[in-house]
């Protein structure tokens, strides 16, 4: 009886490690949403805070075809950002230890007061929704502590994963 139990035993232990050995992606879930396609820029919304309150927001047209890719080696890219002809070199991506903030180097040309400058629009964004076909990502004045008298500025972007050749 105690060597039936002891076989019992080793055979659980055996398939245990079986289990536990198998090659783990090292994505989690959350980091594999955004691979797997190219996510479209298909709204912009800008809303002026004082504090923790709304004071106004503008919808601004998404006149062009702007484009997200992150890929699973960490690296992403964005092709016409603010309409301007241009993909921008690959960059790191990553995100928080909580997951709630995506974090890039990405850097892209950007009309600022009828100039073109270089900026890192995604530098620190804090990702509002996720999932397998949307995208909403908040940057600008989103640090977590602010004056309640402070004037902030919030960029929304939105985003709508595109197929690649058809498939989802």
């Amino acid at each position: 009886m105690k060597s039936k139990r002891l076989l019992l035993i080793l055979t659980g232990l055996v398939i245990a490690m079986v289990i536990n050995s198998c090659k783990k992606s090292g994505q989690s879930p959350i980091q594999g949403l955004f691979v797997g396609g190219t996510w479209q820029l298909t709204s912009l919304q800008v809303t002026y805070w004082t504090g923790n309150q709304a004071d106004s927001t503008v919808t601004l047209a998404v006149p062009c075809k702007e484009d997200f890719t992150f890929n699973a080696d960490n690296t992403c890219t964005y092709t016409n950002f603010d309409c301007i002809t241009q993909t921008s070199p690959a960059a790191a991506w990553s995100l928080t230890g909580d997951q709630l903030y995506l974090q890039t180097n990405v850097v892209c040309k950007d009309t600022v007061s009828g100039s073109v400058v270089s900026t890192t629009p995604f530098s620190y964004a804090s990702i509002q929704n996720l999932g397998q076909f949307s995208l909403v990502l908040w940057t600008g004045d989103i640090q977590p502590n602010y004056s309640l008298t402070a004037k902030r500025k919030i960029y929304q972007y939105g985003f709508v994963r595109q197929k690649v050749n058809g498939v989802d």
